[in-house]
C-alpha cells in the first residue's frame, strides 16, 4: 500500500483560504527552511537551543574582512547542519549596508540535484 507524500507546511505556519494548514511546493519550502535557519538566533527556540545561525547578532559587530569570512563560514555550517537532508550548500555570501542585511545562498536540492539560488534582504 502506498502512503501519500507528507505535506510541505508553509513557514511561517498559517492557514490557507479554506482554513486548512497552508502548504508550499518543495522549492518554496526549502527557501522557507533556509530563512528559518538564517534568521533564528541560537537559543531562541526552547527545545532546540542550538538551532539557527549567529547572523543577526553579528550585524552589530564592527565590520572587518575577518568577521565577514567567519560569518559566512558559520552560516554555511548552520545550513549544512540543519538542512543537509534537503540541500547541499555550495556558497553563502553575506553583506551589510547601513541597516540592511543581504544574504545569498547557492545550493543543490538533494532530491533532484538541481542548483538554486535564494536571496534575502532584511532591515535590522
Amino acid at each position: 500500500m502506498r502512503t501519500p507524500a507528507s505535506p510541505n507546511f508553509s513557514f511561517p505556519f498559517r492557514s490557507d483560504r479554506r482554513g486548512r494548514t497552508a502548504s508550499s511546493d518543495l522549492e518554496a519550502q526549502v527557501r522557507e527552511l533556509i530563512e528559518q535557519v538564517l534568521f533564528t538566533s541560537p537559543g531562541e527556540r526552547v527545545n532546540r537551543p542550538t538551532f539557527g545561525s549567529p547572523l543577526r547578532q553579528a550585524v552589530f559587530t564592527p565590520a572587518s574582512a575577518e568577521l565577514g569570512a567567519a560569518l559566512q563560514h558559520l552560516v554555511q555550517g548552520a545550513l549544512q547542519r540543519f538542512l543537509s537532508e534537503q540541500i547541499t550548500v555550495q556558497a553563502v555570501e553575506v553583506s551589510a549596508e547601513d541597516n540592511r542585511l543581504m544574504v545569498e545562498v547557492r545550493y543543490l536540492l538533494q532530491r533532484n540535484r538541481e542548483p538554486a539560488v535564494v536571496r534575502f534582504e532584511r532591515e535590522l
